[in-house]
């Protein structure tokens, strides 16, 4: 039965490099994937080009593309990324320059958009998940992107693409759509597909599936994690997959780092939703065969919904922020004289804030206040941490620079004050019907 080995080259858009040279090096692979956007990178992405039409594309493209290219040249691995982000045929050309540079002759690249859908949806009554329409949005609105499918992405790489750059896209799909291409799976082949987005939703994230997410000491303590090895999947003609890495290289592949990726962001395991496939993932079995492989098997589809998912950004309003450390005996004391002096300075100068967080970082920032640590009344060091919402820059800006104030008006002590304001993008999220959406492939060569 033949055999695909297909390695994540990165897991979100500031990822390392270095693991996924090796994996083009050492790797032995015929794809490498980098999934680099985020729900909101796509958005910021968005308004990137409308500061610049020739941006707009992940910014970190060009020099993974120097990293990579000539080792996955040679060995005639094929690349696919979604780092196109708001601009696939911007990206598409930035990769040829890259190419040409380092004098690689006759390397095809395919742009695919399509997944952009802002003019089709401004101004409808699209309804959004919070509850709002993208009528509501009015001028705020700022993007709106559809999570294509792995169809578009087989048919780039069958037309001899060697590096397929693709916008908003389902993050397995980016491994479903080379795994299609190479078994020549049908696209109402429900189980191999449901069996492809495993593959892909395992190795997605990169280094967590090989230990780095998984880490956390003195329970689970995988070693050699500052040369973490990036995934690798050998994934069958049935669809069955060993998860593993390159040998020698830091971090670990266990049936227990596998299970914990398996469940990252997954609601209903027997129905994950995606453009090609609901996958079912109740079935899935793992094993481990030997030091750093894993066999993951079981997993099955049924028909698609027929919708794709639509990520909406919007402008709301503006956040502003200021922090200040206190050390010492009665940090905490401080601290909280800290926090009481802005809340009532910032009432006593009229900012307004929609939503407003006071908070010890060290102490309650993440659990809240009530839920302190009973130790955690007597640390050495605390860091104050003030942040709201407004409906304006100016606000923004009051609420960074009545910390920065108590430099000399607060408790004594205070150091390495910090403040920033910028406006807020949020994202939200619709659903429309697949057919509405139209993609194209277009080609570039060195």
């Amino acid at each position: 039965m033949r055999t695909v080995r297909i390695g994540a080259g990165a897991g979100y858009s500031g990822d390392r490099i270095e693991p996924a040279v090796e994996l083009a090096e050492r790797g032995a692979l015929r794809y490498l994937v980098f999934e680099c956007l985020g729900e909101r990178t796509v958005a910021l992405s968005q308004q990137a080009r409308r500061r610049d039409p020739r941006g707009g594309y992940d910014p970190g493209l060009s020099a993974r593309m120097q990293a990579v290219l000539p080792a996955c040249r040679a060995g005639g691995v094929a690349i696919v990324t979604n780092m196109g982000a708001a601009n696939p045929l911007g990206a598409a050309e930035a990769v040829r320059a890259v190419a040409r540079a380092l004098g690689l002759p006759g390397l095809r690249i395919a742009a695919v958009t399509g997944d952009d859908v802002l003019e089709a949806v401004r101004g409808t009554a699209l309804g959004l998940d919070t509850g709002a329409t993208v009528a509501d949005l009015g001028e705020r609105l700022v993007s709106a992107n559809a999570y294509l499918g792995a169809a578009p992405l087989v048919d780039a790489l069958a037309a001899g693409a060697d590096v397929v750059i693709t916008g908003r896209a389902g993050d397995p799909s980016l491994f479903l759509g080379p795994l299609v291409h190479a078994f020549g799976w049908a696209m109402d082949d429900w189980t191999r597909l449901g069996r492809g987005v495993l593959a892909g939703h395992l190795l997605e994230c990169a280094g967590q599936v090989t230990g780095g997410y998984f880490a956390d000491p003195p329970f689970k303590s995988p070693q050699g994690l500052a040369r973490l090895g990036f995934p690798i999947g050998e994934v069958t003609e049935d669809g069955d997959l060993v998860v593993t890495k390159v040998a020698g290289s830091g971090g670990a592949v266990t049936a227990a780092t596998v299970k914990e990726q398996l469940l990252y962001e997954i609601h209903d395991p027997a129905r994950y939703l995606q453009p090609d496939v609901v996958a079912d993932f109740s079935a899935v079995r793992i094993e481990e065969i030997a030091a750093d492989r894993v066999r993951v098997s079981g997993a099955g589809g049924t028909p698609k919904t027929g919708l794709l998912k639509v990520s909406v950004g919007y402008l709301d309003g503006f956040s502003g922020e200021g922090q200040i450390s206190y050390a010492g005996p009665g940090a905490v004391a401080r601290g909280r004289l800290a926090l009481d002096i802005c809340r009532e300075r910032l009432a006593l100068t009229g900012v307004a804030m929609t939503e407003s967080r006071f908070e010890l970082i060290g102490v309650d920032a993440v659990h809240g206040p009530g839920h302190a640590h009973d130790r955690s009344e007597h640390p050495w060091e605390v860091r104050v941490r003030v942040a709201g919402r407004t409906a304006t820059l100016a606000d923004a800006v009051r609420i960074g620079d009545e910390v920065e104030t108590l430099y000399t008006n607060g408790p004594a002590g205070g150091g390495g004050a910090v403040k920033s304001a910028r406006e807020v993008l949020a994202i939200a999220s619709a659903l429309v019907p697949e057919a509405t959406v139209r993609t194209q492939i277009h080609l570039f060569e060195t």
